[in-house]
C-alpha cells in the first residue's frame, strides 16, 4: 500500500510529528499487535488502548526493532529520531478511518455479512463457493470486531475482484463506524438471536443497528419474516425461507435433499452435507447470494454438496506429565469461550478437563451475573478444574467451590506446581494483557525453537477435496500410520474422527493402542499386525488386516481363547504389488477356513495399487483392479458375504475414481502431497517446518564452513547458523548440494555439511538478524521440491522428522 502522507494524515485527522517524513508511505503491514513478527520498517502501527492493554507501552520497543510509522493519541516521552508519529485524539477511530480510506480506493463488489450466528460459516462457505470465479478477499478467522473489520479490509489488493467480510457489533453506534469501512454492495443478514444483547433494548433495536451496515447495498438478503419486512421497507430486499412460499427463494428439505424454487427458474434440488437447522439456514443464505449473482445452477448444486464444517483457529501442543495444552491465550469473551470449550471436548485426551481462564471482556450492566453465567457454562461442559486469573473473576467467583483464583498471572505461575497436572487436557484461555503465553510455555515439554506446524484446517480441506471426487455413500479410510506421516497421529486422528471417516489406518498395533488410550473411538485397522500383538489388539478393539493363512490361523487361535464372536477382520489380496496378501492360488484354502467359523467376520476385502500415480503403468493398474474384482467376487460368492471392497489409494482416487467401489483409502494426499502437479495445485499445505536463526557471523574469503571443510567461502559472506540438523530429520543430501531454506521469503543456500543439530546458510543478501524465522519447508518451499532434488519421495522426508521436534496443531 502506498499512501500520500499529507492526504492520509488529513483523512485520519492527525498531526504529523517527526523529522524528514516521506511524501509517500510505503506500507506492507498494518499492525495493532506489538508482538507480531511482521512489524518492520514498512509497518504502520496503531497504538490501540483497551481495558487490558495499551499499545503505547510498546512504541519504544517497536522503534528499536525498526518500526517507523506510529498512530498514537499520546506521544512517547522520548521520540525516536527516525520515527514518524501521527497524533490523533482516538487511535481506534483513526484506525477505522484509515481502513475506510483504503477501502475507498477500490471499486469492487463486496458482500457484507452480519447477524448473531452464522457469519463466519457463511463467509467461509461463500469464499469456497465463489472462489472459482472470483479472486476473493475475506475476513481472516473471525475478524468481525471494531478492530477485526479494519484489519480485514487492509488486506484488499488490486488483484481482488470480490470481498466477503463479516461484521459483528455489541453496542449501539458501532455499525455506524464500520459501514464506511466495508461499504458492502451485497448484504447478508444471518440469524438474529439473543446473544450479545447487553447493549440493546430489544431484538428490533439490535436488527436496526445491524441494518446500518446495508445503508447503500444493491440488495439485502435475509430470512423472510414480518420483522425484517417492517424494518427494511426502504431497502432492495431478497428473502429466503424454509416455510414461507412467498419468499424470493423458497427451500423445501426432505432428508438431505434441499429443493429450491426461485423466480422463473425451474425447480432444482441440492444434496446437502449437513441437515441441522442452523447449517441449512446458512446454506440458504449462500444459495440466495449465488442466485442473485446469476451463478449457473450446476455450480450451485455442485458447490453446496461439497461444503465442509468451519473451524476456528486454536492451537494444540503436547505438555508435561502426558497432558495436552490447548492454547487460546489471545482472546477472552463469552462466545469465544463457548467455541474453545467445544474444541476442548473434541481434543480431550481423558475425562479430566482443566481450564485456566483470565478475566473476560464484558460490556453490560450486571457483571456478577455475567461471571455466574460463565461458571455455569464451565460446569455444563464438565470442566474438572477451574483456575481463574484476574481481579474480576477473583471477585465474582470467590465463593464458588472447586474454583482456584489468582489475582495475576505471576501469582498463578508462582503458586502452582507441575505435579498438580497429569494425563489431562488443559485449556489456556485469556486476553493478551494477561500474557498467558507464559502459562502455555510453563506446561510445554519442549522449548526447542524448531517446530513443525500442522494446519488441521488444511487436512480437513484436503479430505473434502478427495471426498468431492467420490459418489455419495462411498466410505473413506484415512491413514494415520507412521505418526500421521510425521505430522502427529493423535490430533489428526481426532480431527478425522470428527469428520466421520469410516476407518483410521495404522501400521502397527502400538499406534492403534496409543490412539485408543487417548480417547479415539473410531474404527481402527492395523495394516501390519504382528502375531504377538493379537491379544492386545482384541483388548483395544483394533481390527487386523489378514494377509496369510499362517496369520489367519494364529488370530483365530487367540480370538477363540477370548471367546470372540464375529470379530471384524480385513482380508488383503495380492494383485501385483508382491508385498503381502492372499494369492489367487490360496483363495480356496482361505474359503475353507472362513466358511466354518463364526469367530471372525470379514468386514472388508482389499488390495493395494503399486503404480496408480504413474501414467506409463496405467494398463498394469487396470490389470490389478481387474484381478482384484475377479477374486473378491469369487470370495464373496463362496462365503455368501457382502464385504466392503476397496483398492484405491490417494493417487488412485485422483486417477481412477470410477473404481472407487465401496471405500477408498486416503494417505499422503491428506497431508497436502499429491503425485501429480495438477493434483498438488488443488491441495493445501499442511505442515510447515520452521526454526529461528541462532547466530549470524561474517566469514572471510577462502575460510571453510562445517565438518570436513567441504565448503570454502568465495569473498566475504554473511553466514547464519540454524538450530536444526539431520537428527531432526533434515536429509544430509539436501545440504551443500543446491539445498536452501527461506528467510524473510528469500532463498538462503545451505553451505557446508548438515550437522546433527545445526546447519549453516548463506544469508549475505537477505538482511536478516538473529532470531528471525527460518522456513525449512512449507507452502512456499514444498517438501516435494526437496524430495525431487535429493531423488527420494516426500513420504520419506515427512516421516523422518524427529519426535524431538515440537508439533503445534492449529485450526483457523
Amino acid at each position: 500500500m502506498i499512501f500520500n502522507t499529507d492526504i492520509f494524515s488529513q483523512y485520519i485527522d492527525s498531526e504529523i510529528v517527526g523529522v524528514n517524513f516521506p511524501a509517500e508511505l510505503t506500507i506492507n503491514n498494518v499492525s495493532v499487535d506489538s508482538r507480531s513478527l511482521l512489524n518492520d520498517e514498512h509497518t504502520l502501527f496503531f497504538a490501540l488502548v483497551g481495558k487490558n492493554h495499551n499499545g503505547h507501552h510498546y512504541i519504544a520497543e517497536l522503534a528499536q526493532k525498526g518500526v517507523r510509522y506510529f498512530v498514537v493519541d499520546q506521544l512517547p516521552i522520548v521520540l525516536h529520531k527516525e520515527a514518524v508519529y501521527f497524533k490523533v485524539s482516538d487511535t481506534l477511530l483513526a484506525f477505522q478511518k484509515a481502513a475506510a480510506f483504503h477501502r475507498a480506493s477500490f471499486d469492487l463488489p463486496v458482500i457484507g455479512i452480519t447477524g448473531s450466528r452464522g457469519k463466519t460459516v457463511v463467509k467461509e462457505w461463500l469464499n469456497f463457493l465463489l472462489g472459482q470465479d472470483y479472486k476473493v478477499i475475506k475476513s481472516p478467522k473471525s475478524y468481525n470486531s471494531q478492530t477485526g473489520v479494519p484489519l480485514s479490509i487492509f488486506g484488499i489488493k488490486e488483484s481482488h475482484s470480490l470481498g466477503v467480510f463479516e461484521v459483528g457489533i455489541s453496542l449501539r453506534g458501532e455499525m455506524q463506524r464500520l459501514q464506511p469501512i466495508v461499504q458492502p454492495t451485497i448484504g447478508i443478514l444471518t440469524a438474529i438471536t439473543d446473544e450479545h444483547n447487553e447493549g440493546f433494548i430489544s431484538i428490533e433495536e439490535k436488527i436496526q443497528e445491524k441494518l446500518v451496515l446495508f445503508s447503500s447495498v444493491d440488495v439485502l438478503i435475509a430470512e423472510e419474516g414480518p420483522i425484517i419486512r417492517s424494518l427494511t421497507s426502504d431497502k432492495p430486499l431478497m428473502t429466503w425461507s424454509l416455510y414461507n412460499t412467498d419468499a424470493t427463494v423458497y427451500g423445501s428439505l426432505t432428508g438431505d435433499v434441499l429443493s429450491i424454487a426461485y423466480a422463473e427458474q425451474p425447480l432444482f434440488s441440492v444434496q446437502i452435507p449437513f441437515t441441522d437447522v442452523i447449517s441449512v439456514k446458512n446454506m440458504m443464505s449462500c444459495i440466495s447470494v449465488m442466485l442473485y449473482m446469476q451463478m449457473p445452477i450446476e455450480a450451485i448444486v455442485t458447490g453446496i454438496s461439497q461444503l465442509y464444517p468451519v473451524e476456528l483457529r486454536l492451537q494444540v501442543t503436547s505438555a508435561i506429565n502426558n497432558c495436552t495444552v490447548i492454547d487460546d491465550a489471545y482472546s477472552a469473551d463469552f462466545q469465544s469461550l463457548v467455541i474453545a470449550l467445544d474444541f476442548l471436548e473434541k481434543h480431550k485426551i481423558s475425562k479430566k478437563k482443566t481450564i485456566i481462564l483470565s478475566d473476560l471482556f464484558f460490556n453490560g450492566d450486571n457483571e456478577e451475573e455475567y461471571y455466574l453465567s460463565v461458571l455455569q457454562l464451565l460446569k455444563s461442559n464438565n470442566v474438572t478444574r477451574i483456575y481463574g486469573v484476574g481481579e474480576c473473576i477473583s471477585r465474582f467467583l470467590a465463593d464458588c467451590p472447586g474454583v482456584f483464583l489468582y489475582e495475576t498471572t505471576d501469582e498463578f505461575l508462582q503458586k502452582i506446581s507441575l505435579d498438580e497436572f497429569a494425563e489431562e487436557t488443559i485449556l489456556v484461555k485469556g486476553s493478551r494483557a494477561f500474557r498467558f503465553d507464559r502459562v502455555v510455555s510453563f506446561f510445554e515439554t519442549k522449548t526447542h525453537e524448531t517446530v513443525l506446524e500442522v494446519n488441521l484446517n488444511s487436512i480437513q480441506y484436503n479430505l473434502n477435496f478427495y471426498r468431492s471426487k467420490l459418489k455419495v455413500g462411498t466410505k473413506v479410510m484415512a491413514m494415520v500410520k507412521a505418526f500421521g506421516y510425521g505430522s502427529g497421529s493423535l490430533e489428526i486422528a481426532k480431527l478425522l474422527s470428527h469428520e466421520n471417516v469410516s476407518y483410521l489406518g495404522v501400521a502397527f498395533a502400538d499406534e492403534g493402542i496409543e490412539l485408543r488410550k487417548s480417547g479415539v473411538k473410531a474404527n481402527i485397522i492395523v495394516m501390519n499386525p504382528e502375531i504377538n500383538a493379537f491379544p492386545a489388539m482384541i483388548a483395544y478393539d483394533l481390527e487386523p488386516e489378514i494377509y496369510s493363512i499362517r496369520e489367519l490361523k494364529a488370530f483365530l487361535k487367540v480370538a477363540r481363547a477370548r471367546t470372540c464372536y464375529k470379530y471384524p477382520v480385513h482380508i488383503k489380496l495380492e494383485t501385483g504389488m508382491h508385498r503381502h496378501g492372499f494369492t489367487t492360488a490360496e483363495l480356496d484354502e482361505l474359503i475353507a477356513i472362513l466358511r466354518f467359523t463364526n469367530v471372525v467376520e470379514v468386514q472388508s476385502i482389499f488390495s493395494h495399487l503399486s503404480s496408480s500415480d504413474m501414467p506409463e503403468y496405467r494398463e498394469f493398474t487396470l490389470d490389478q483392479i481387474e484381478l482384484f474384482t475377479k477374486n473378491v467376487n469369487y470370495l464373496s460368492e463362496a462365503l455368501n458375504i457382502n464385504p466392503i471392497r476397496h483398492i484405491l489409494n490417494t493417487s488412485g482416487i485422483y486417477n481412477f475414481a470410477s473404481f472407487q467401489m465401496d471405500m477408498v483409502r486416503i494417505g499422503i494426499g491428506l497431508y497436502g502431497v499429491g503425485n501429480d502437479p495438477l493434483e498438488m495445485e488443488q491441495l493445501r499445505n499442511v505442515t510447515t517446518l520452521k526454526t529461528r536463526i541462532m547466530q549470524i557471523k561474517e566469514v572471510e574469503n577462502n575460510e571453510s564452513i562445517g565438518y570436513g571443510r567441504r565448503y570454502r567461502v568465495a569473498g566475504s559472506r554473511i553466514v547464519a547458523t540454524v538450530p536444526i540438523g539431520y537428527a531432526d530429520g533434515i536429509p544430509r543430501a539436501w545440504g551443500n548440494n543446491g539445498g536452501y531454506v527461506l528467510i524473510n521469503g528469500k532463498k538462503a543456500p545451505i553451505v557446508g555439511a548438515i550437522c546433527m543439530d545445526m546447519l549453516m546458510v548463506d544469508a549475505t543478501n537477505i538482511g536478516c538478524k538473529e532470531g528471525d524465522e527460518v522456513i525449512i519447508f512449507g507452502e512456499q518451499l514444498p517438501v516435494t521440491i526437496i524430495a525431487e532434488a535429493i531423488q527420494t519421495i516426500p513420504y520419506e522426508i515427512l516421516t523422518n522428522i524427529s519426535q524431538r521436534v515440537k508439533r503445534i496443531f492449529y485450526q483457523d
